[in-house]
């Protein structure tokens, strides 16, 4: 069942996958029907799963579950991430790799190999106070909280000097 994302509750488990560029606004449109379709259908042992997702700043694709009504299973998970390697084959895209960070240089938001993200700290071109996205949060609560903000306040604050 697909509800809207700010009727997920907090303690909504969520999954983030970052995209190595960004979304044109014509694949947004049909990234956002083929997700709301795979929502729709999103099962674990034949019960609905209630979800919502959104799409910020047309590079990631956030999903959310209320495991209150009916968690995940393995065979659920499975079938999420065929259907995101599906997304990432259609839009020749990379979603479901962990090793790069997104951050922000101004207003633009850079996707960039851990190994260089690491170098630019060392060279003070990527600070505590540089915007980077923690990918790594759980739920609803830390995604609204801690998925956007300073480096220094991120797991990302370990290759900061």
């Amino acid at each position: 069942m697909l509800i809207s994302f700010s009727d997920l509750p907090n303690r909504a488990r969520v999954w983030i996958y970052q995209a190595s560029r960004p979304f044109s606004s014509k694949e947004k449109e049909k990234v956002s029907q083929q997700v709301q379709e795979f929502l729709k259908q999103w099962t674990a042992h034949g019960t609905d799963l209630v979800t919502a997702f959104e799409i910020p700043y047309d590079r990631f694709i956030v999903i959310g579950l209320d495991e209150q009504s009916q968690g995940a299973t393995g065979c659920s998970i499975d079938s999420s991430v065929r259907f995101i390697q599906s997304l990432e084959n259609q839009y020749q895209i990379e979603l479901l790799d962990k090793i790069n960070v997104t951050h922000k240089k101004g207003n633009e938001l850079l996707y960039t190999p851990l190994k260089e993200f690491r170098s630019l700290a060392k060279k003070r071109k990527i600070t505590s106070e540089t915007i980077v996205f923690n990918n790594l949060v759980i739920n609803k609560e830390e995604y609204l909280s801690h998925w956007e903000g300073p480096a220094g306040q991120s797991w990302h604050s370990r290759f900061i000097k």
